[in-house]
């Protein structure tokens, strides 16, 4: 058993007696008073993590939503902030960043460490070369790269410069990241050349080819791998990164290298939704915003950081996560308060020929990780593939547990629970957080010190005045509602790239409620303050004058040992009933019999209602979803109303698109017996 400690939060509150003279009888009442006084609750942050700015603020906050102005007059930059920690991190012993990839985990060879002086020092020689190229500030820099240490250096090393990073993963095809990045015009493209995925090597050669072509604005190219022209098509020359590092380490000007200091809201990244209908929406975040949400979510509520050294190896964080989706910008985040980032490049179930679900679970007991996140989805395969933890070697120094991207099931967090329970951890912490891409952090999420209930977020985040509204527009408790946020956010976007007088971004979240946030999801606050996300607010069901989130049915007939996945969509009709298929994806050697179409008919039943019992179920092979795990109930319901499949879905942005050949013949056999009953 490890020794207890102090967490987090609480080490906040006490700062929070002392220095501000302010105490609370309990999170409900802290809560309250950060999102009251926003101006004295980021104030709070500011100094506990006692940020740094050349200049004073002369505010901490201006304005509402959408226009929201943020601690005008600091300077900061992400990448300094990274490098405060890193003299006291090396000198304690601790690594920045440790490395694992499929190959070198199933070769039993030890994970890669990055230091902090070497990460210093690969930071500032990529930044000098960068500089040396023309790189200004505001000039974009665009990545194709895996989850690898280059793609940290990079990120660190552009935004030092005060350039604007951009990354997709190279799991993605040409057209979808070309999608991304021609919005954005790149000056630099740092590439890779190719990557290994479930025990396949994938020559990426040819589509840094074809996005060198498409990117005329591309003027230089750095390739990680081995290089296969030392020209690309659009006639920019290739540089090798151990090149690029080479010519900046020589630079006369290394030495006195330092992260310029920026406005608070200059830009630092841009993401992307997930493009499933249109273009993706290009979204800018800026550096001060962004790191003093990260840090607030990291320490405070996902309790990284402990008060005590855990063991020798000291805090190891760990999410797992392609480039592609946002949680690699919060794993990157870890760093931000001297953290050891411990990260994995590869398929985490394994092979397609020898499924393996403790891939993850070896890395996490190689690499000594202290704190082990990934999609929910993750651990509901685990569960099902029947994962023993205690042969997939030493897991005692795990000791929290992060969940994101879906509603993690019940029986997901029970199934964790009782495993380490049988490991001698019976009180381990699952910090389940929700929030999204939009605005790089978490609205709903953890804290170490309230009530865990399977199948429940513990709270709203500190300085989130998030509320679950009515279709009336009030808020409510112990019912379903939209989830909006009624107070500005540090972290929320600058403005999407691109987007003339913020029209696009203002349609996105403000279009049904002026200067209120509405995200796009489903959500229930209990009475104790906890919180359930019932999934998207535009794929709800809504059958006989009761809607319900697709999350509430797929809980119910995913935890039936037969049904590996599944999707349902409500076809809404005007003047007519609506129509409710539910396909799912069976065990091999499972069909879809009488016996097993009643099961699921039963589990619906007794978990919801008869009402949300299916018009009819299909055996498919594979559910649709995007690169970051989303099921795309929305996409298939407007290609089931009769929508073409182009205008509906981006297949370059999507896992799986070979799947969709299925539905698009399914829509228009679909289509056929609709016309034919309106005929009759």
């Amino acid at each position: 058993m490890q020794a207890p400690c102090i967490p987090q939060i609480r080490l906040y509150q006490n700062w929070l007696a002392t220095h501000r003279h302010l105490t609370f009888d309990n999170y409900a009442a802290l809560h309250a008073w950060s999102v009251n006084d926003l101006p004295a609750f980021w104030q709070s942050i500011w100094d506990y993590f006692d940020l740094q700015s050349p200049t004073p603020h002369t505010s901490v906050v201006q304005g509402q939503m959408p226009d929201a102005k943020w601690f005008g007059g600091a300077q900061v930059n992400y990448a300094q902030q990274v490098f405060r920690h890193a003299a006291a991190a090396h000198e304690a012993g601790l690594p920045a960043i440790v490395s694992h990839n499929e190959a070198s985990l199933a070769s039993g060879a030890p994970a890669a460490e990055l230091s902090w002086p070497e990460l210093k020092a690969q930071v500032t020689a990529l930044a000098v070369h960068l500089r040396a190229q023309g790189v200004r500030p505001g000039d974009r820099v665009a990545a194709y790269l895996p989850n690898i240490p280059e793609a940290m250096v990079a990120f660190l090393a552009t935004v030092s410069i005060g350039a604007v990073w951009s990354i997709c993963a190279p799991d993605m095809g040409t057209a979808a990241v070309l999608d991304r990045f021609q919005q954005i015009a790149p000056t630099v493209l740092i590439a890779t050349s190719s990557v290994t995925y479930g025990g396949k090597q994938i020559d990426r050669a040819g589509v840094v080819d074809e996005l060198c072509a498409g990117l005329p604005t591309v003027q230089h190219i750095i390739m990680c791998g081995a290089l296969t022209a030392m020209f690309s098509e659009a006639g920019c020359a290739r540089i090798h990164w151990s090149a690029a590092l080479f010519d900046g380490k020589n630079d006369e000007n290394t030495a006195s290298f330092i992260p310029l200091s920026l406005p608070f809201d200059h830009p630092l990244w841009i993401v992307y939704s997930s493009g499933t209908t249109g273009l993706p929406k290009p979204i800018v975040h800026g550096h001060g915003g962004t790191l003093i949400v990260a840090l607030a979510l990291k320490v405070l509520h996902n309790d990284i950081g402990c008060s005590y050294q855990p063991n020798s190896f000291g805090e190891r964080y760990h999410w797992y996560s392609s480039t592609g989706w946002v949680m690699w910008n919060a794993q990157t985040s870890g760093l931000l308060n001297g953290t050891t980032c411990v990260i994995f490049d590869g398929n985490p179930g394994g092979t397609k020929a020898a499924p393996d679900w403790t891939t993850l679970w070896r890395f996490a007991a190689n690499t000594g990780v202290t704190f082990f996140g990934a999609g929910a989805a993750f651990f509901a395969n685990c569960m099902k593939a029947g994962v023993d933890l205690s042969v997939c070697g030493d897991l005692s120094n795990i000791r929290a547990l992060g969940s994101t991207g879906s509603p993690l099931s019940i029986e997901a967090q029970q199934w964790g629970t009782s495993q380490f329970a049988a490991l001698s951890h019976p009180d381990m912490w699952f910090c389940n957080i929700s929030g999204g891409t939009d605005f790089a952090g978490a609205f709903i999420g953890g804290n170490r010190e309230l009530a865990q209930v399977p199948g429940e977020m513990q709270c709203c985040l500190l300085g989130c005045a998030v509320e679950a509204w009515s279709e009336a527009g009030e808020a409510v408790i112990g019912e379903v509602g939209e989830l909006v946020c009624t107070q500005p956010i540090p972290s929320m976007p600058l403005y999407f790239w691109g987007d003339a007088k913020n029209a696009r971004y203002i349609s996105s979240y403000f279009d049904m409620y002026p200067n209120v946030w509405r995200h796009g999801d489903w959500l229930k606050i209990t009475d104790a303050g906890s919180c359930i996300i019932y999934g998207r607010s535009d794929a709800t069901i809504n059958r006989h004058g009761l809607r319900m989130g697709t999350s509430e049915l797929y809980s119910a007939i995913e935890a039936l040992p037969e049904v590996l996945d599944s999707m349902v969509v409500d076809l809404e009709y005007l003047g007519r009933d609506s129509y409710m298929p539910l396909f799912v994806v069976l065990r091999a050697g499972v069909s879809l019999d009488d016996a097993m179409k009643a099961r699921l008919n039963n589990a619906i039943k007794t978990a919801l209602s008869p009402r949300f019992v299916p018009n009819d179920i299909f055996v498919v092979a594979e559910i649709p979803r995007t690169l970051s795990g989303k099921k795309q109930e929305l996409p298939i319901k407007k290609l089931l109303l009769g929508q073409p499949i182009d205008k509906v879905v981006n297949r370059d942005a999507m896992a799986n698109p070979a799947c969709l050949d299925w539905y698009v013949a399914f829509a228009q056999a679909y289509a056929t017996q609709t016309t034919s009953r309106a005929a009759g």
